[in-house]
């Protein structure tokens, strides 16, 4: 039997703004052609909801055109991320730390199949309340909008935890690439990576692959 690929999500740096944009389409044009992406998380830098919405239709065609989706987040804006999303062409919505209330909303304003994900939640209680609440994906790991991310240890255990419990997909994110395999192990369905492994031009995306591959033909045999 052979078991579902893991694939990867990339996650840009936070704070997008216009001055970035070139060199982050170069990068997913680099990124997109030497791995396969399923999904590229934009991190925007909050500003008017016309100035977002810009910056998405720059930044989404070339991300779609390689057939992975765009998501779209942007920590601290106070505005409508759905219409921001909707308006700019994206896939969905992201959603770090969600309040209460807040995921239940978007699933609501999102039901015209746009796609909905929640991180920054790394205790079981808040990422069983946003698959409650109708999520597409649940996120554990990455860089919060500080620079401080959670343990690697702690990501990984509940990546374990969720993927041998729950159908909801999820988003197992790596700092750096020796903590691909261990993620890849679990079966989860998405590693996403940081800017610091796929941004530059020099970056290993094919190591990256053949780690998922190499996974992928472990649980092959096991299974």
């Amino acid at each position: 039997m052979t078991a579902p690929r893991t694939r990867l999500a990339l996650l840009t740096p936070h704070r997008v703004e216009a001055s970035h944009v070139d060199g982050l389409v170069a990068a997913i044009r680099r990124a997109t052609a030497a791995a396969d992406v399923a999904a590229v998380v934009l991190r925007l830098a909050p500003a008017d909801e016309r100035s977002l919405v810009n910056l998405v239709k720059r930044l989404a065609p070339g991300v779609q055109e390689a057939g992975a989706a765009v998501l779209v987040a942007c920590a601290g804006y106070d505005g409508d991320l759905v219409s921001v999303a909707a308006r700019g062409g994206a896939d969905g919505v992201h959603l770090d730390k969600p309040g209460e209330g807040d995921l239940r909303d978007l699933r609501g304003r999102l039901a015209d199949g746009r796609i909905l994900g929640a991180g920054g939640g790394e205790s079981k209680h808040a990422a069983m309340e946003a698959g409650e609440a109708g999520v597409d994906y649940v996120m554990f790991g990455g860089l919060y909008p500080d620079g401080v991310a959670p343990d690697a240890e702690l990501v990984l255990a509940r990546t374990q935890w969720w993927t041998e419990i729950f159908e909801t997909p999820c988003i197992a994110v790596a700092q750096e690439i020796g903590q691909v395999a261990a993620l890849a192990a679990t079966g989860t369905e998405f590693v996403g990576i940081e800017g610091g492994l796929w941004l530059d031009a020099s970056a290993d995306l094919g190591a990256i692959m053949a780690v998922l591959a190499e996974q992928a033909a472990l649980r092959d045999a096991a299974s």
